[in-house]
């Protein structure tokens, strides 16, 4: 039977449960601005009822506080996290192709490719038309082509800026990512601190919930937590929890109260992986030497958006089966040969390999080049077999291992394909276009004479790297040597047959006669939007420029001007992407709209589900200052009646006791 007192103890228990929830109703209203809040309630439960052994049965204890908990709901977190990591990509898209239409913008009120190329092409070439043997008229022009040139030399450089911008914004995201990591792995001890003692440990788990959010925006991640089992006692949990939190597809981050950090490792110049790319762009490692997938494909985030925007090639990158494995003549070096069957690596005009070394796979082996040679032959069937062969590094410390002929067959890769138009994507756009329009109009002038009666030289060439040659002004001689593009099956027997009739054999023969371009050729290939520039000695002496097709023909006759203003209009003189010379910036804006329109799509609607699923989450977890008022008023009369019972009881006690005399 319980004692006389036992109302009052479950009073004083109504009392307590009544302060806790209005000193609760307190906190919630005091974080009602607090970032990552959740609101907290009071979790409680009917005493355990005392059996009295009568015939009512057992009698209620009163009321017990068993926590104050927070209130979050773990699968709109998880939604969230997942649709920010896609948000985070399409934002770094969104501001990067804002200036790519900033940079490749022709309105008419800035100085564009089309402005600039008519310029030249019409405008320029009709002035010279009236004179063409005038040296004012030759010069004239020539200035016109410097300005083409210089817009190539100022795209490359921003886009290059560009590439230098992004790749220390992906240092900035990796130092986010390892400070957050940091910041989660500390929060978990803490929370395990407290949770041991059987309390709830709310705002710090707010705080970790805070900094997924974040962590969400810069990369993909992947969370769970399961509890620790006292090992002595399977059954039994401890209260500590293993919080664990994987990004980019799986790869662990946090592990309880340790993290796998990231560190930025710049690349070598021999390890470049596009002829375009700038010197020092980061890989990323692990800090226990393991290498970060780049290129993962769910890794999402800001991260993701800044990988694809400074590698993205469209997909166009090295690729091709190993057919050889060979040695120098001086034997000191391994090679590889290569063939390849794109179209865009059958043509050094679209090739953007490095020429100044680097890294190639193959198989499932990484191997350092030095350099390479393009080759061209023909099978019996009279069909096109392109290969390229390297000549890999002997240094030891990059190539501990020589090379084997198990690597026959295998695949071989340089870099990797990134489906998406990034810097690369577009600064090879621009070489492939300069390559082949300068070969085309460089052809059309040789093909001519100048003032003095002699056949005409090249006008647009390349300037040398000053780092290594010396001569500040050296330009690339862009030899016919080389001419890759004319080396025709024809030649290709002809060749053959000299080699025969001079002796060699006929396997011989078809294994010399193919051509051969090596790295440091000068080839158009070496001609980019970066080094473009028009030849020194015709600037110097613009009557070296050719305007005629016979010596004996008059200052009036202009067919060579007519010929080289058709380059520009004409597709079976010059095609590029299925257009003339001239579309050139149709064909880059065409792409640069399609991504920003996607870009902004994406980015607008991820941004308005992100507010739909956070608004989901707050009905949930936020403070709704309404709600909280209603509690606090009814926390307040609950307070007051457990008060008043106790007061009640009081004067019972009082009666009982001084007047009864018990």
């Amino acid at each position: 039977m319980p004692s006389q007192f036992f109302g009052l103890n479950i009073a004083y228990k109504g009392l307590l449960a009544s302060n806790a929830a209005m000193n609760t109703t307190a906190n919630n209203i005091a974080n009602v601005q607090t970032e990552g809040y959740s609101r907290q309630r009071v979790v409680q439960q009917a005493s355990r009822a005392i059996r009295v052994f009568q015939t009512y049965g057992c009698a209620g204890a009163g009321v017990d506080t068993l926590a104050i908990e927070r209130v979050r709901d773990e699968f709109y977190d998880t939604k969230y996290w997942n649709n920010n990591a896609n948000a985070g990509e399409y934002d770094i898209k969104q501001y990067y192709m804002k200036q790519f239409e900033a940079y490749f913008n022709d309105d008419g009120l800035t100085t564009g490719f089309k402005t600039i190329f008519d310029k030249m092409m019409v405008g320029g070439i009709q002035e010279w038309k009236k004179d063409p043997s005038s040296t004012n008229a030759k010069k004239q022009f020539i200035g016109t082509v410097g300005q083409l040139t210089e817009y190539f030399n100022g795209l490359a450089g921003n886009l290059q800026k560009m590439q230098a911008d992004v790749n220390q914004e992906i240092k900035v995201k990796v130092d986010e990512i390892n400070s957050l990591a940091g910041e989660i792995a500390t929060l978990n001890k803490q929370i395990n601190v407290v949770e041991l003692s059987g309390s709830k440990a709310n705002e710090l788990r707010d705080r970790r919930s805070l900094l997924l959010d974040q962590l969400s925006q810069i990369v993909d991640i992947e969370v769970s937590e399961y509890p620790i089992m006292d090992q002595n006692q399977p059954d039994r949990e401890t209260g500590a929890h293993q919080f664990i939190v994987k990004i980019a597809g799986g790869q662990k981050l946090v592990d309880g109260t340790e993290y796998n950090g990231l560190e930025c490792r710049a690349r070598a110049s021999y390890e470049k992986v596009n002829q375009t790319d700038i010197d020092g762009l980061y890989d990323i490692y692990w800090k226990d030497g393991q290498k970060f997938n780049l290129y993962n494909t769910v890794m999402g985030g800001n991260l993701q958006g800044l990988i694809q925007m400074r590698d993205g090639n469209n997909g166009e990158y090295f690729n091709g089966k190993v057919e050889a494995i060979g040695r120098t003549p001086d034997d000191k070096n391994d090679t590889v040969t290569v063939s390849v069957t794109q179209k865009y690596l059958q043509d050094l005009n679209f090739s953007n390999l490095s020429d100044q070394g680097g890294k190639i796979t193959l198989g499932n082996k990484e191997y350092y080049y030095d350099s390479w040679t393009y080759e061209i032959s023909y099978n019996d069937k009279g069909e096109k077999v392109c290969s390229y062969t390297f000549t890999l590094s002997n240094d030891t410390d990059r190539n501990p291992q020589r090379l084997t002929n198990d690597r026959v067959g295998k695949n071989a890769e340089v870099g990797k394909g990134l489906k998406y138009q990034g810097i690369p994507y577009y600064m090879n756009q621009m070489n492939t276009w300069i390559r082949t329009f300068a070969q085309k109009f460089n052809d059309t002038l040789k093909s001519g004479y100048n003032a003095y009666n002699n056949l005409g030289c090249n006008l647009l060439t390349g300037d040398k790297p000053t780092s290594s040659i010396p001569g500040a002004n050296e330009q690339y001689n862009l030899v016919d040597e080389y001419r890759y593009d004319t080396f025709t099956y024809e030649v290709y027997q002809e060749r053959v047959a000299e080699l025969v009739q001079n002796g060699m054999s006929q396997a011989d023969a078809e294994k010399a006669a193919g051509l051969k371009v090596p790295h440091n050729a000068d080839s158009y290939y070496h001609l980019t939007a970066m080094n473009f520039n028009v030849s020194e000695a015709v600037e110097l002496d613009p009557d070296l420029l050719s305007h005629r097709y016979e010596k004996g023909d008059g200052v009036e006759q202009d067919a060579l001007l007519d010929d080289l203003k058709r380059i520009a209009t004409d597709t079976e003189k010059m095609s590029f992407r299925g257009g003339n010379a001239s579309e050139f910036l149709q064909c880059i804006l065409g792409d640069i709209a399609l991504n920003a329109s996607r870009a902004n799509t994406f980015q607008q609607n991820f941004s308005d589900i992100s507010e739909i699923i956070n608004t989901q989450r707050m009905s949930i977890s936020g403070v709704d200052e309404d709600e909280e008022a209603v509690n606090l008023v009814k926390y307040q009369h609950a307070y007051g009646l457990s008060s008043k019972m106790i007061q009640v009881l009081t004067e019972v006690y009082d009666r009982l006791i001084l007047e009864t005399g018990v």
